[in-house]
């Protein structure tokens, strides 16, 4: 069976009013609440997919509820890196990720696929999966819509300029993942219970993060929106016509 280790992220739903935090280096999720990404997602199922999951996560004592999540929809164990997300880099977070790799192939515990989202929802970093492979001599195929495993090859499909592209890499190896490929499971009640059940290894980072060297996040300008007031009643209804018939709705 091919082991797998998918890499997850804790991060606000952006699905509200995204704001900054004060100094402007995070965003604020006082008011929102956690997840994971979609791109996260998506890697979560093609891990499930493909053989044994096994889930990892670099951030505060409450990743866990993100780490159960996967555990939910297959993953059959979870590891921890407690520390606090906003010092790391993705050098840093690589690092680590990398350090939980090379502990447990000293202890005859080896991945032979490791799956991350293509980038992070909250700070936009898309380097963490390339540094990881650096970090771990691996090849690594960014970007990737469906990953399969063969004989000791995966095997990555993804979007390209001219239309579709497949990318063929021998085994150990590192893919980042975009949504869109698959549709991530829900789940079940027996799995929400399993997942309570299973403990989670917490590890140390093993070393002082050196930062992202990030100056400052932006948000992007509000876009504008306008509206028409056709009219009221049925004073309104032949305004209303002529939109149609402009939109092509009617004739």
């Amino acid at each position: 069976m091919t082991n797998v280790l998918v890499c997850i992220k804790r991060v606000p739903d952006t699905a509200g009013e995204v704001l900054l935090t004060a100094d402007e280096q995070a965003l604020d999720a006082r008011f929102v609440g956690f997840t994971v990404s979609a791109h996260e997602n998506c890697a979560v199922e093609l891990a499930v997919r493909i053989g044994d999951a096994i889930v990892l996560s670099l951030g505060p004592t409450d990743t866990v509820e993100q780490l159960r999540g996967a555990l939910g929809v297959g993953a059959t164990a979870a590891v921890l890196i407690e520390a606090d997300p906003v010092g790391y880099g993705p050098a840093d977070v690589a690092r680590e990720i990398a350090a939980v790799v090379k502990a447990h192939e000293a202890e005859g515990r080896t991945y032979d696929l490791i799956l991350l989202g293509n980038d992070a929802a909250d700070t936009g970093d898309f380097q963490v999966g390339i540094r990881l492979a650096y970090e771990l001599g691996r090849p690594v195929v960014n970007g990737a819509r469906t990953v399969e495993v063969t004989g000791g090859i995966a095997t990555a499909h993804g979007d390209g300029i001219d239309g579709v592209e497949t990318f063929e890499v021998p085994l150990p190896a590192v893919v980042t993942v975009l949504e869109g490929g698959v549709e991530p499971r829900y789940p079940t009640i027996t799995g929400r219970m399993k997942a309570k059940k299973t403990p989670i290894e917490t590890v140390e980072p093993r070393q002082e993060p050196r930062g992202s060297g990030r100056v400052r996040l932006t948000l992007p300008p509000a876009q504008p929106s306008t509206v028409d007031v056709l009219g009221e009643g049925p004073d309104a209804a032949a305004a209303v016509v002529d939109l149609l018939q402009r939109l092509g709705v009617a004739r």
